[in-house]
C-alpha cells in the first residue's frame, strides 16, 4: 500500500496542563490546550434612544468583532458569549460597543485592557458579571449608560465554549450561525412494530354495480407513516366463506419513541389491474399498543372496520354490517433495530432497557484536527478554503464538532466519551463541509463528503493512548484520492475485565434475534426503514444533521453491487483459504521428502502420536498457544484501516468505478449497460462452472450408494463389507499408522498414476448429463 496512503502515528502535545493527577477525572486530557478570550454581554441600561428602535452590543479586539442579536430599547438584553482564539488577538485591548441599529456611531463604550484579565480554570465557577459604566462618542461617562459584562481567559472546557459566538466563525451570515456550533444529538429509540394479520370476518366487497359474480382478491395493506406493506391475496379456501378471508402473515415496521405515528390497516380488494378498492380500515395510535421483551406472543384482539365502499370519486361510509378483522400487535423490544451495516455496527443492544446488560468500558476520543484538506469552494479573495465539521457516531450518540471556516487545516479539538457495551463494535468518524455557512447558501444544499474513519474497538489496547493520523480517503469516478488526514486521540478504558472477557462468550445480537430470527431480505428492507426513521428525527434538531450526513455515517449504498467489490471479497476468501493450502503444500513437500530431515522428524512424531493417540489433541492445542504467544511480540501497534490493495482501490478499472457510481436504476446509454452486461455474463459464467464442478463432486460421493451406476455402487458396497470386517479385526491405531507410512513413502517406491481410489470416484456420475 502507498505510503500515502497509510496510517501515521503522531505525537501531539496532549492535556497541555489540563490533564488531572487522577486519570478517572481528566475531561479534556486528549486534546491539544487551545486558550481564548470569552467576553459575555448580558445587557445594557440607561441608554437615551430617541424614537424607539433597536439595540445591538458589538465585541471588537483587532480586526475582529462579534454583533450581539438586536434587541428592543425597551429590554436590551442579549445574554451572549463570544469567544476570541488566542492565536487571532491582533490588539492589546478589547472593547465593547453598544450601538443603535445598523449606525456606525455608537451609543456608548466600553475597552478592557487584555493584561488585567482574568484567568478561569475549571471546576472553578462562572465569573459574574459586572456594570460597567460606558463612555458615549464624547467620551462622557455621565451619559453612555451601562453595560453588564463578564470577561475572562479560558480554554475548550470551559462550560460557554459550545454555545459561544467563535472569532472563526467571523464572515458566517447569522443565519448559518447555528450550524457551525458544535452539538450532540441522540438517535430516537427505534423499535419494530409487529403486525400479525390473522384473519377477518363479514367483508362485503363493493361490487360497484356489476351484475356478474367474481371472487373477491382481497388482502390487507398497512401503513405507518411512510412505510406501507401488504400482504397477499387470501386464495379460496373449502373450509370458510368469501367474505371471512384467511392470512396469518406477520408484517413488521421500524418506529421511533415517541411514537408520532398511527398505524392504518385497511382491507382491500383487487378489482382489475392497477385498481384497488378500500373495503374497510381500522386506525390504531401506536402509543397504545402493547410492548414485549420476549418470545411470548401477546394477546389478539379482533377490531370493528370501518366499511368504505365505493371508488375514490364516490366514497362513503356504510355501517350495515359489522364487518370484523384479527390482528394481534406488539412492539417487539427484545430486538436490537438494526439501522448500520452489520460489518460495521456501533451497538447491538435490544430496545427494552430493562435487558441491557451494564457497560464494560468506556471510550474516549479527542478529535484533534485535520491537515492537507481537498479544498472544496472558492473563497473571493481568499483562494481555494474549507469549513470542516466532524460527526462521530457510535450507539445512540452522534456528536458534531464545531465548524472551522475557511481552513483547509482546522483544529477541533474537542473530547467526547462514550459508555462501552460490547468492545466488538466500531465506531465512526466523518468529515464534512459545511455548506451552510456561506453567505449566499441555499436552503436545500447539501453538505459535501470530505471521508470518514472507522475504529474497530476490538482491535484497541485498554487504557491505551492512540494518536494517529488517518488519511482520509474517498473513492470518485476518477479512482481513489486522498481528501486529507484526520488526526485522533483515543483511549478504550475497560472497568471491569471480567465482565468484558464474559462479553466474547455470549451472542452478538440479543436473544429475540435466535428465538425468532428475521430472514435476511426482511433485515434489509427494515434497516432501510429506520435509516429513514433516524435521518427524519435527526433533521429535526436545532441545528439539523442533514439526511446526506446520516446516509453517509450509516453506509446507505453499501448493499449495492461493485465490480470491486466483488474482486475484493473474492480476494479475501482466497487469502482466507490460503492457509489450508500452504498447509497442504507443506505436507505434500514432506510426502515427497524434499527435506529428508523434516519428512523424518515429521515421521518419528506421528509414530509416536499414534503409540499415544491421548497426546495428538493437547500437543495440537499446545502448539497453537504457543504459537499465539510467540506472535505477541509482532501483534499489530497502530488500529486497522483501510488497504487500497485488498480494496481493489488503487487498480480498479475507470469503467467498473463507472459502474459502481451510476444510480439505480441506471442513467446510463443503452451500449454502455449492454457492455456492463455481457462483462457480467462472462464473470457469472466462472462462477457457474466452479459452482457446477463442486456440485458435481458432491454428486458423485451420493452417487456411491444410489445405483445409478449399478456396477460402481456394487464394487463399493463389496468393498465396504470386507473394510468392515478388517477394521473390526485390526485395531484402528495399526490402520492409521500403515496408511500413514504408505503415504509418507519415499518417492522412488511410489506411481505417478492416481491411485485407484481416486480414479474410481472420478468415473462416478454426476447429475450433469441430466442438464
Amino acid at each position: 500500500m502507498s505510503s500515502e496512503f497509510s496510517l501515521k502515528e503522531t505525537s501531539p502535545h496532549l492535556g497541555g496542563g489540563l490533564l488531572n493527577k487522577d486519570k478517572s477525572s481528566a475531561t479534556y486530557d486528549l486534546v491539544e490546550q487551545m486558550q481564548y478570550l470569552y467576553v459575555k454581554v448580558v445587557k445594557a441600561k440607561d441608554i437615551t434612544l430617541f424614537g424607539g428602535g433597536e439595540i445591538v452590543g458589538e465585541v471588537k479586539i483587532g480586526n475582529y468583532r462579534g454583533i450581539t442579536k438586536r434587541v428592543g430599547s425597551s429590554n436590551m438584553e442579549w445574554d451572549q458569549v463570544f469567544a476570541f482564539s488566542k492565536d487571532c488577538m491582533q490588539s492589546s485591548m478589547v472593547e465593547i460597543f453598544v450601538k443603535e441599529g445598523n449606525k456606525d456611531d455608537y451609543l456608548g463604550r466600553v475597552s478592557f485592557d487584555l493584561s488585567e484579565i482574568p484567568r478561569r480554570v475549571p471546576p472553578d465557577s462562572q465569573l459574574a458579571p459586572q456594570w460597567y459604566r460606558m463612555e458615549d462618542k464624547k467620551g462622557n461617562k455621565a451619559k453612555g449608560g451601562e453595560v453588564m459584562v463578564s470577561i475572562w481567559f479560558g480554554t475548550q472546557v470551559d462550560e460557554a465554549f459550545a454555545e459561544a459566538w467563535h472569532s472563526k466563525a467571523a464572515n458566517v451570515h447569522f443565519d448559518g450561525l447555528c450550524s457551525t456550533k458544535s452539538k450532540v444529538y441522540l438517535s430516537p429509540k427505534l423499535w419494530y412494530l409487529r403486525v400479525s394479520v390473522i384473519e377477518a370476518q363479514d367483508i362485503v366487497p363493493w361490487d360497484n354495480g356489476s351484475p356478474m359474480m367474481r371472487f373477491p382478491e382481497l388482502f390487507i395493506k398497512v401503513l405507518v407513516g411512510n412505510q406501507i406493506l401488504r400482504t397477499k391475496i387470501a386464495g379460496p379456501n373449502p373450509n370458510r366463506s368469501m367474505s371471512s378471508p384467511y392470512w396469518n402473515e406477520d408484517l413488521l415496521f421500524v418506529v421511533a419513541d415517541p411514537f408520532e405515528e398511527y398505524l392504518v390497516i385497511s382491507v382491500e380488494d383487487r378489482v382489475g389491474a392497477g385498481r384497488e378498492e378500500t373495503v374497510g380500515r381500522v386506525l390504531l395510535p401506536i402509543t397504545a399498543v402493547e410492548k414485549r421483551n420476549d418470545e411470548k406472543q401477546v394477546d389478539s384482539r379482533w377490531f370493528n372496520l370501518d366499511n368504505h365502499l365505493g371508488s375514490a370519486v364516490d366514497s362513503k361510509i356504510m355501517t350495515r354490517f359489522g364487518s370484523k378483522i384479527h390482528l394481534r400487535v406488539s412492539l417487539d423490544g427484545g430486538y436490537h433495530v438494526l439501522d448500520e451495516a452489520t460489518m460495521y455496527s456501533s451497538d447491538v443492544k435490544a430496545t427494552a432497557k430493562q435487558l441491557w446488560k451494564p457497560h464494560i468500558g468506556v471510550l474516549e476520543m479527542g478529535i484533534l484536527g485535520a491537515s492537507g484538506l481537498v479544498p472544496t469552494k472558492l473563497k473571493e479573495g481568499k483562494g481555494e478554503s474549507a469549513n470542516a465539521y466532524c460527526v462521530t457516531k457510535y450507539g445512540q450518540k452522534w456528536v458534531r464538532t464545531r465548524t472551522v471556516v475557511d481552513s483547509l487545516s482546522p483544529k477541533w479539538n474537542e473530547q467526547y466519551t462514550w459508555e462501552v457495551f460490547d468492545p466488538c463494535t466500531v465506531i465512526t468518524i466523518g468529515v464534512f463541509d459545511n455548506c451552510h455557512a456561506e453567505k449566499n447558501a441555499v436552503n436545500n444544499a447539501c453538505d459535501s463528503r470530505i471521508g470518514k474513519v472507522r475504529i474497530r474497538l476490538s482491535t484497541l489496547e485498554s487504557d491505551r493512548v492512540y494518536t494517529h493520523s488517518y488519511p482520509l480517503l474517498m473513492l470518485h469516478p476518477t479512482g481513489v484520492k486522498k481528501m486529507g488526514e484526520l488526526h485522533l486521540a483515543v483511549r478504550f478504558s475497560c472497568v471491569n475485565m471480567a465482565n468484558m472477557l464474559h462479553m466474547y462468550t455470549l451472542p452478538l445480537l440479543p436473544k429475540m434475534h435466535y428465538v425468532q430470527p428475521l430472514s435476511v431480505n426482511q433485515l434489509e428492507a427494515l434497516r432501510y426503514q429506520a435509516m429513514n426513521v433516524v435521518a427524519s428525527r435527526l433533521s429535526r434538531a436545532e441545528p439539523p444533521l442533514g439526511r446526506e450526513v446520516v446516509e453517509y455515517m450509516l453506509d446507505h449504498d453499501s448493499h449495492m453491487w461493485s465490480m470491486r467489490r466483488s474482486k475484493a471479497n473474492f480476494a479475501r476468501l482466497i487469502n482466507v483459504l490460503s492457509g489450508v493450502v500452504d498447509m497442504g503444500r507443506w505436507l505434500e513437500s514432506i510426502r515427497n521428502w524434499h527435506k529428508p530431515v523434516y519428512s523424518a522428524l515429521f515421521l518419528l512424531v506421528f509414530l509416536l502420536l499414534i503409540a499415544m493417540p491421548e497426546l495428538i489433541i493437547p500437543t495440537i492445542l499446545l502448539y497453537m498457544a504457543f504459537l499465539g504467544l510467540w506472535r505477541y511480540r509482532s501483534r499489530p501497534r497502530h488500529p486497522p484501516y483501510m488497504d487500497t490493495r485488498l480494496s481493489y482501490a488503487e487498480n480498479v478499472y475507470l469503467d467498473e468505478l463507472n459502474e459502481e457510481f451510476d444510480s439505480f436504476p441506471t442513467s446510463r446509454s443503452a451500449e454502455i449497460v449492454r457492455m456492463r452486461y455481457d462483462r457480467l455474463r462472462s464473470v457469472a459464467g466462472r462462477i457457474q462452472t466452479v459452482v457446477g464442478d463442486m456440485a458435481t463432486q458432491g454428486e458423485r460421493a451420493q452417487a456411491l450408494l444410489s445405483w445409478r451406476d449399478p456396477r460402481a455402487t456394487f464394487l463399493f458396497a463389496v468393498t465396504c463389507l470386507f473394510a468392515a470386517v478388517g477394521f473390526y479385526a485390526v485395531p484402528i491405531r495399526v490402520v492409521v499408522a500403515f496408511w500413514w507410512l504408505y503415504m509418507l513413502r519415499p518417492p522412488r517406491f511410489r506411481n505417478r498414476l492416481p491411485c485407484r481410489a481416486l480414479n474410481f470416484f472420478r468415473r462416478l456420475p454426476a447429475k450433469a448429463d441430466s442438464l
